[in-house]
């Protein structure tokens, strides 16, 4: 039983509402401490929750600026409402926080292997993430907020109660600890947790994590205000939370691989991380053929990837091409294609993930895929950001191809920005050509014009064209939610330059399995039918790729 305050000396602060003083097994001061480490990690572990399910949610949906904003405001506004449900448990404000954490710890840890497994499980691979499994994300963004958002009322109930002060003192306190945690969880989460454990492990980390620090402070520092039955119930169930997260990373390796054959079959050879992005190739072997996925996304399809790849580079080689530069294309292909003109001296391509460069250079498949291009004693491989790469370049190309994903509201927007192409326009030698993957044409028609308007926009003549005969098996652009209806169907591309190059293939260059100059006279006819008029520029402070 809490005993009450004796009443306050004249002159004292009021009470401000507290139950009574904490019996604690050590000194106020010392106790005091304790609860503000419990707010310190109690908040790191709130964040990396947040920014878990924003990191799961674009490398699930695509689209991360809408997912984050989505997730975040969700988030927030059902901390409001958990802020005002924890009102009714001040009275028992060592229990009820006892109960949250735990709670939190539970759900917050288990988010990202439940949110993998609707991935896995439900998906629907013509291009669309099922609806139950969107609701589920808002629904972990809503109990999740909701419980962080109980924390605050509760350990300010306890806080004072180890030593009253006025509220403003209080608040000051108790916040402080809140933001230095939320710092530290904002700076773990990108630094240590997703690189070495990735994101199911370091969920399921933080989640033991959070239920040691509430366990510990509820049941070490408050025991004394909770009955025998509530300390029982409190062990009880943090040890079960517990032995559910231990036996969650336990399997979590065996979670992996079955979730990744349900994604992307039962050919998967290689899964990694790079610290860029996921990369899976499946296939290569026995006749089936090579699929690489980043992040989730078909990027190469041994069915089809020389429609693209002969698309995208012979174009732009109508003309001098001794010098070649590559935006993109770790995977060598594109590379590939240019290496097959004898006129090409020097090819410098310039990849973010050296791990697919690595994967391109050593993969059996892979490497045979690409005619052991990175071999080749002409071509210079680069680990850079394309955008800050031409930002510091000094050499100009007579050809330069942006083999880049497609674009959209994610990181690529940069990449697909007017002030890019000016960056690209700055290192075109006189008549050089720039030739530009600019998503699909029949599916995303404004997104596709949105990039030929922004190459205009930065002092380049354009002439787009596109190549159908696309594997839509599984989805490949930045958005998951499409649906299969609008799953793309075909590439398409822009051939810019400053002084306008025509569509034409070199009739000196080598022979092409699929493109023809009838078919690439047809293509951009076909294009331009698509046309759609009066788009503005996308550019860095202002991107329009969003359908």
């Amino acid at each position: 039983m809490i005993e009450p305050h004796a009443p306050a000396p004249p002159g004292a602060p009021p009470s401000w509402g507290v139950q009574g003083q904490a019996r604690l097994p050590v000194r106020p001061g010392t106790g005091r401490f304790l609860v503000l480490a419990g707010v310190f990690v109690c908040a790191a572990c709130g964040l990396v929750y947040e920014l878990e399910l924003v990191a799961l949610a674009s490398y699930l949906i695509g689209d991360s600026v809408t997912q984050a904003s989505v997730i975040l405001s969700v988030m927030v506004f059902a901390m409001g409402i958990g802020s005002l449900a924890a009102k009714r448990l001040r009275p028992r404000a060592a229990a009820g926080f006892g109960a949250v954490e735990a709670a939190l710890a539970l759900v917050g840890g288990c988010s990202a292997m439940a949110l993998y497994a609707a991935f896995a499980w439900t998906g629907d691979w013509g291009g669309v993430w099922s609806s139950g499994s969107r609701y589920l994300l808002a629904a972990f963004s809503l109990a999740i907020g909701l419980l962080i958002g109980a924390e605050v009322p509760l350990l300010m109930e306890l806080i004072q109660r180890i030593r009253r002060q006025d509220p403003g003192g209080a608040v000051a306190d108790l916040f402080a600890a809140d933001y230095v945690g939320a710092l530290v969880g904002g700076l773990a989460f990108p630094f240590l947790l997703l690189p070495l454990l990735g994101q199911l492990e370091g969920a399921l980390l933080t989640g033991t994590v959070n239920a040691l620090a509430g366990g510990a402070l509820v049941l070490g520092l408050f025991r004394r205000d909770l009955s025998r039955r509530g300390r029982w119930f409190l062990l009880i169930a943090n040890l079960l939370v517990l032995g559910l997260l231990a036996t969650a990373a336990a399997h979590v390796d065996d979670f992996e691989r079955a979730a990744r054959r349900a994604v992307y079959g039962k050919d998967v050879r290689v899964a990694l991380r790079t610290g860029v992005q996921e990369v899976v190739l499946t296939g290569g072997t026995h006749g089936r053929p090579l699929g690489l996925f980043l992040d989730g996304r078909l990027r190469v399809s041994g069915r089809d990837e020389h429609r693209y790849h002969e698309a995208l580079v012979h174009p732009a080689m109508n003309g001098p091409h001794a010098r070649v530069l590559v935006l993109g294309g770790g995977d060598g292909l594109a590379t590939r294609e240019v290496l097959r003109d004898p006129g090409v001296r020097s090819v410098d391509v310039v990849e973010l993930d050296p791990g697919v460069v690595r994967l391109a250079r050593t993969d059996p498949a892979l490497s045979a895929l690409n005619a052991h291009a990175f071999g080749d004693r002409r071509v210079h491989v680069f680990t850079a950001d394309a955008f800050g790469w031409l930002r510091g370049a000094e050499s100009t190309y007579d050809v330069v191809i942006s083999d880049l994903p497609d674009p959209g509201i994610t990181a690529s927007t940069k990449l697909y920005s007017q002030e890019f192409y000016g960056l690209a326009r700055r290192v075109l030698a006189p008549g050089g050509r720039l030739a530009v993957h600019a998503g699909p044409v029949s599916s995303r028609p404004r997104v596709f014009w949105t990039v030929v308007s922004t190459l205009r926009a930065a002092g380049l003549r354009t002439t787009p064209y596109l190549v159908g005969g696309r594997d839509v098996g599984f989805a490949a652009g930045p958005d998951r939610t499409a649906g299969a209806s609008r799953a793309p169907r075909d590439w398409g591309f822009v051939l810019a330059s400053v002084t306008g190059a025509p569509l034409r293939l070199d009739p000196h260059g080598p022979h092409l399995r699929t493109l023809t100059q009838s078919s690439l006279t047809a293509d951009a006819h076909a294009a331009w039918r698509t046309r759609v008029p009066g788009l503005a520029p996308s550019t860095l402070v202002h991107p329009r790729y969003a359908d």
